[in-house]
């Protein structure tokens, strides 16, 4: 008498076996792209926040040579650098800095 029983049990293991490492795979696949998912909205949360971050200042105009007898004061030098500031910053116009920079520089 021969028995089937041990081909069908290996068959079955075999198969088994197979199932076992193809839903392996395919959790680590799902665990994968579900970590590019969280790295891209990280991502892009940080893009974000630095587009809503303003612009670093701009650096301080260099110190001005000490004027000479006749020349503006460091008054007007003061308000002509912020006037600056504020044009480069698109607070003010073209228009508008160059009205201001003769009410400086004509009183």
């Amino acid at each position: 008498m021969m028995r089937r029983r041990r081909p069908l049990m290996r068959g079955a293991m075999v198969a088994g076996a197979g199932y076992a490492v193809a839903k392996h795979g395919a959790a680590k696949q799902q665990a994968e792209a579900a970590q590019n998912q969280q790295i891209a909205e990280q991502q892009a949360q940080i893009d974000q926040l630095q587009a809503q971050q303003a612009p670093p200042p701009p650096a301080p105009a260099p110190a001005a040579a000490p004027a000479p007898a006749g020349g503006i004061s460091d008054d007007r030098v003061d308000q002509l650098v912020k006037l600056k500031g504020l044009l480069d910053a698109g607070v003010l116009s073209e228009q508008e800095f160059a009205a201001e920079k003769e009410r400086i520089l004509g009183s």
